[in-house]
């Protein structure tokens, strides 16, 4: 059995990626300082929507929370778990994973990140995963108190308790996500000291690793999931495909200069939540890595919202969104090999006498 496990639970949109991206592409160094990082991203993606036996969890989907417990069963060092949709488990479903972990020593590790960063991110999230709710309807909920999955799924404070209560004080961290402007090593090297990874052993990952979407590019997306009704219900075939062929090969590939934001009429709500989740960590007893000051917007400055796009600019990026998709699409054509005439032809006429009485 390990000697400690560390569970990386989030929060999203808190430079997952990136830290993910550290680990997984530094296994064999982190392994050899004794520090294992089981299976896959993958394993571990899919691990977590059974520990929270969500809707959209693919029934052909092969990693278990269990299954993923067996990989590192005789692991006689630390190890590394890192979802960051492990911190929107209910009160049970932690507690469960927390119980099966022991006896090794468990500790809970979460990023907090500002709220005036954190809302459009979270927003543009939801709309990748499949969601098609406009960017104002979004912000009125939140705002309104209509949709407390915000608080529970995309911010520290509940999720961190939800799983910090479960581990003594010392056994609670907490990463704050460094302000723009900072190098970008910084998140990493918060994280690094609270693994215990020595300097020199991981090699860093490229700082963009996810990058986010433009205001028309985004609103694009949205209007494309109204548009697919029934298809890819589950969340596995849809990034196999809108994922790959959509987002990741077109709307990724343009500029995305357009950005948008929460909006200055906005500012003083942002900046209140930002005090009150700043107390509600000073008085939870854990380790802070970085500075909970962080915590509180810099620079708020007006910006526009997806919403506010007119018709052209939309027909316009949708126009050359399918221009991108016709490029991929031959550039895929390109990369399959041609079968010969003949062997086509053949193959034509064994179809055709099996299907001729």
């Amino acid at each position: 059995m390990p000697k400690r496990v560390f569970v990386h639970i989030g929060a999203p949109k808190t430079g997952s990626t990136y830290v993910q991206n550290v680990l997984f592409g530094n296994v064999e160094r982190l392994e050899r300082a004794g520090i294992l990082i089981p299976a896959t991203f993958s394993a571990h993606d899919q691990a977590m929507t059974d520990l929270r036996q969500v809707p959209w969890r693919d029934p052909d989907l092969y990693w278990t929370w269990d299954r993923l417990l067996e990989r590192f069963e005789r692991w006689p060092g630390d190890v590394v778990l890192t979802s960051e949709g492990f911190g929107a488990a209910t009160a049970d479903q932690a507690k469960r994973a927390v119980e099966s972990l022991r006896p090794a020593e468990v500790h809970v590790v979460v990023a907090a990140r500002d709220l005036w960063r954190t809302l459009p991110s979270m927003w543009q999230q939801s709309i990748r995963a499949r969601s098609t709710w406009r960017f104002g309807d979004f912000l009125t909920a939140v705002e309104e108190g209509k949709f407390e999955g915000f608080w529970e799924h995309y911010t520290a404070n509940r999720m961190f308790q939800r799983w910090g209560d479960l581990v003594p004080p010392a056994q609670r961290h907490i990463v704050t996500v460094p302000q723009p402007g900072a190098p970008h090593d910084l998140l990493w090297k918060r994280f690094a000291g609270v693994l215990g990874v020595p300097d020199g052993v991981c090699e860093p990952a490229a700082p963009e690793s996810n990058p986010s979407l433009g205001a028309p590019e985004i609103e694009v997306l949205r209007r494309v999931n109204g548009a697919l009704g029934d298809l890819y219900p589950h969340r596995l075939p849809y990034q196999r495909v809108v994922h790959q062929h959509l987002l990741r090969a077109v709307l990724q590939q343009r500029d995305n200069d357009k950005r948008f934001g929460v909006g200055l009429d906005r500012a003083e709500w942002v900046a209140e939540l930002a005090d009150q989740q700043i107390k509600e960590l000073q008085d939870y007893p854990c380790h802070i890595v970085g500075d909970l000051a962080e915590l509180r917007p810099g620079r708020m400055t007006e910006s526009a919202s997806p919403d506010d796009l007119d018709d052209r600019q939309i027909l316009d990026a949708a126009i050359q969104t399918i221009v991108g998709m016709i490029t991929h699409a031959e550039s895929l054509r390109q990369q399959v090999p041609q079968q010969p005439t003949g062997v086509i032809a053949r193959v034509k006429r064994g179809v055709r006498r099996r299907l001729v009485p």
